[in-house]
Formats: C-alpha cells, sequence, structure tokens
C-alpha cells in the first residue's frame, strides 16, 4: 500500500488527495481535542514550521474512535485547533480509524501489517517517505519533541526532495 492512493476530506469540505505530496515525507497523526496528549497540537504544528521548508507534510486526522475525545463537528475542532494550538498544517475532517466505518489508508495498514499497527489510542504517528511507503510509527505517548523521535525525523530528511 501506498499512502498517495488515498484520498479524505479536510476539515474545511474539500477533497484532500494524498497524492498532492507525492514526492514529499507525510507525518500522519489521529488527533482529539480532549485527550490528554492534545497538548501534542503544539509539538506538531513546530515540527511543521521547522520541518515544512525540506519537504515534511503534517496532516491531523481528528477521531473520535477513543474515549469519545473528539466530539466536536470539523467546524469546531478547527476553531479549537488554530485558536488554542495556532495549528496551520492540513486537517482531515473527522475520521474513524479503527471501527467497521474507518477510513480506507487504516483499513489498508491493517490488513498489510497486521491490526497491530493501528491505533490503540488517540496522537498515534506513521511517518511514510516520499514513495508513499511507510518508515516509522509511534504511539501517543511519544511526542514530536522527543530526540528519538526528532531523529528519526531529521535522519531522512536527506533522503527527501521537494
Amino acid at each position: 500500500m501506498h499512502v498517495h492512493e488515498y484520498v479524505f476530506r479536510s476539515i474545511t469540505g474539500i477533497s484532500m488527495p494524498l497524492d498532492r505530496w507525492a514526492g514529499q515525507p507525510l507525518l500522519l497523526v489521529n488527533t482529539a481535542s480532549e485527550c490528554g496528549f492534545t497538548p501534542q497540537y503544539e509539538q506538531l504544528q513546530s515540527l511543521w514550521e521547522e520541518y515544512r521548508p525540506s519537504g515534511l507534510v503534517v496532516i491531523g486526522i481528528p477521531c473520535n474512535d477513543f474515549g469519545a475525545q473528539e466530539p466536536g463537528n470539523d467546524e469546531a475542532i478547527e476553531a479549537f485547533c488554530s485558536s488554542r494550538f495556532g495549528v496551520t498544517f492540513p486537517m482531515t475532517s473527522k475520521q474513524s480509524v479503527i471501527s467497521a466505518g474507518a477510513h480506507p489508508l487504516f483499513v489498508a495498514l491493517g490488513e498489510e501489517y497486521t491490526r497491530d499497527i493501528l491505533p490503540r489510542w488517540n496522537f498515534f504517528k506513521y511517518l511514510f517517505g516520499r514513495d508513499g511507503s511507510l518508515l516509522k510509527h509511534w504511539p501517543g505517548d511519544i511526542e514530536p519533541k522527543q530526540p528519538a523521535f526528532r531523529h528519526e525525523i531529521e535522519r531522512n530528511l536527506s533522503s527527501w526532495t521537494l
């Protein structure tokens, strides 16, 4: 499976095909506004600002699958993320990542890599290379500011091109 094969709807309602960023690394994160990990939005925004010139694209995927911690609609989520954390990176509309109605990308991840790779809570992170293949994934308690996480991003920057 290649991440560029999938299409989301943006938080503002327009089509968001991931092939738009073919040739760029993608960091996809299932997010939630009422989670203990919600402050990671600020760290994700920092990653976006720091590594965007090198091609990294951070994409938030709001999800209500875990603890009903993303109860709002897309407008409320967007307002919360921009006003509270200054989020400017792309966000999708609210999605399911584990239920019977899970987005096809997450279905494909589970089929190709087993269900063990699927999120078990909010703020799971998936790093895809410029060719669309999965490079690495992390659970929600791994913060983007952690040295090992940042090292993995930086280690791969030299292999990425715009």
